[in-house]
């Protein structure tokens, strides 16, 4: 594909089983592209905003200009509004062969509208990493072209004043989650966790996720992007589980049913199903 494609196409290839292991690569490193491919990213997201100085902005937007991806969706994450780098990424969105944008800071519906107009591409990731952000988040996840939201742990902590761990942020995670899902759009994508080094933490972490509702968690190293995709897929007892309700429900399907000495319910069966669905070859 060549600049100047099909930005609804591009949309459509971003689908939320892409979102599962995002990788940030900064955008000035190009160098760093094919290997961020070929490390197993669900799909990759060329910074230009926190991962570049100030006086590399420019080249960094060259460089994601003439990005020369092909074998999975570019997201990228541009300057916010308000920056003096804003205009000048919207120009250049406006050419490049990019599947969605990652809006920092994001906090009105109106950016949105903003970014979709100026960069002429309608597939969306707000980051919320701010109290304006989780205050106007109903507004801003139903604005039209945002396909999911991204959390943005680090940025709101500081925002907020709090510790960047885990039961500070509780709350700020359960209303994107649960605000992702009254406006339809797919579910969230987690935060990343800083240490790139120690996979049994980013496993712990993405799992406490994928149980609030999550469906994915930014990473920022490919040593991170094995343990995301092993800890969002159903474990062997959630697997085992589920094939024992959906026998359960095809040898009497209309009975009154337990597994395991648990009732189960319409509920029940639709989480097996997802389950097995999700499992299946």
């Amino acid at each position: 594909m060549t600049g100047g494609m099909d930005h609804a196409a591009a949309r459509r290839a971003v689908t939320p089983g892409h979102l599962v292991a995002p990788l940030f690569v900064p955008g000035d490193r190009p160098e760093r592209y094919a290997k961020a491919v070929s490390g197993g990213a669900s799909c990759i997201i060329l910074d230009l905003e926190d991962a570049v100085a100030p006086g590399d902005k420019s080249r960094a937007r060259d460089c994601v200009a003439r990005h020369g991806i092909d074998d999975v969706p570019v997201i990228v994450r541009m300057n916010a509004a308000g920056t003096p780098w804003f205009e000048d990424d919207l120009a250049m969105l406006r050419t490049a062969r990019v599947a969605a944008v990652m809006i920092p800071k994001a906090a009105a519906p109106e950016i949105v509208a903003r970014v979709v107009s100026g960069s002429g591409i309608s597939a969306i990731l707000p980051l919320v990493e701010s109290a304006a952000g989780l205050a106007d988040l109903a507004d801003l996840l139903a604005a039209p072209h945002v396909i999911a939201a991204a959390f943005g742990s680090i940025d709101l902590a500081m925002d907020l004043g709090c510790d960047h761990a885990w039961e500070p942020l509780l709350a700020a995670r359960c209303d994107v989650v649960l605000r992702s899902r009254l406006a339809g759009i797919a579910a969230p994508v987690d935060g990343v966790t800083v240490a790139t080094d120690d996979a049994a933490l980013v496993t712990a972490e993405a799992r406490r996720a994928r149980a609030l509702g999550f469906r994915g968690k930014l990473a920022i190293h490919p040593r991170q992007l094995a343990p995301i995709r092993q800890a969002f897929r159903a474990t062997e007892a959630e697997r085992d589980w589920a094939g024992r309700v959906l026998a359960a429900v095809e040898r009497d399907p209309r009975g009154a049913l337990t597994v395991d000495g648990c009732l189960v319910d319409r509920p029940v069966i639709e989480r097996a199903r997802r389950i097995a669905e999700e499992t299946a070859p």
